[in-house]
C-alpha cells in the first residue's frame, strides 16, 4: 500500500517525515497476535499495578487505604488505557516503516499526558506520595503494554517478490 499524501502543507509533511509516517509499513501483526498480546498486556498490567500499590503502601504507610489504590478504581482505567494502546499498535504498524520507533515515542508522550491528571490531583491536595505511586503505575503499564505488543504481535518485513 503506497499511500502518499500529496496535498499537505509543507509543515505537516515535515512533521510526518520526522515521525517516520511514510505509509510504507512492514507486514502488520495479525489480529490473533494482537488479541493475545492485548490479553497478556491487560493481565500483566493489572498484576504490576497491584504489586506497585502493595510496594507503595509498604514504602509509604500513610498511603494505605488511599481511594485510587482500590483494585476497582485503577483496574477499569488500566484496562481502558491498555485497550486503546492495543488498538493503536496495528494502526501505527500500518502507517510507518518504523513502527516500533514511533510506537515507543507515542507511548512515552501518552504517559506524560497521563501524568497531567496526577499533577492536578496533587495540586488539588492529594498526598504527594500517593500520587507518586500512581505515576509509577502509569510508567509500568506503558512498559508492559509496549513490550507485550512489540514482542507478541511483531511486525515483519515484507517478503520481496522475485519476478
Amino acid at each position: 500500500m503506497n499511500v502518499r499524501p500529496q496535498r499537505l502543507p509543507a509543515s505537516v509533511k515535515r512533521i510526518l517525515r520526522l515521525a517516520h509516517v511514510d505509509f510504507e509499513p512492514p507486514r502488520a501483526p495479525s489480529t490473533g497476535e494482537v488479541l493475545i498480546a492485548s490479553a497478556v498486556a491487560i493481565t500483566l498490567s493489572l498484576v504490576v499495578d497491584a504489586l506497585i500499590v502493595y510496594i507503595g503502601t509498604r514504602l509509604f504507610p500513610s498511603t494505605a487505604g488511599y481511594g485510587h489504590f482500590h483494585f476497582s478504581d485503577y483496574a477499569k482505567l488500566t484496562v481502558i488505557g491498555v485497550i486503546i494502546a492495543c488498538v493503536g499498535w496495528p494502526v501505527v504498524a500500518r502507517i510507518t516503516s518504523r513502527p516500533k520507533w514511533l510506537f515507543l515515542r507515542l507511548a512515552i508522550a501518552t504517559t506524560f499526558v497521563l501524568f497531567l491528571p496526577d499533577v492536578y490531583i496533587w495540586y488539588a491536595g492529594q498526598p504527594f506520595k500517593a500520587v507518586l505511586v500512581l505515576m509509577c503505575m502509569h510508567v509500568a503499564i506503558a512498559y508492559v503494554t509496549y513490550q507485550s505488543l512489540v514482542v507478541l504481535a511483531p511486525v515483519r518485513r515484507q517478503r520481496r517478490r522475485l519476478h
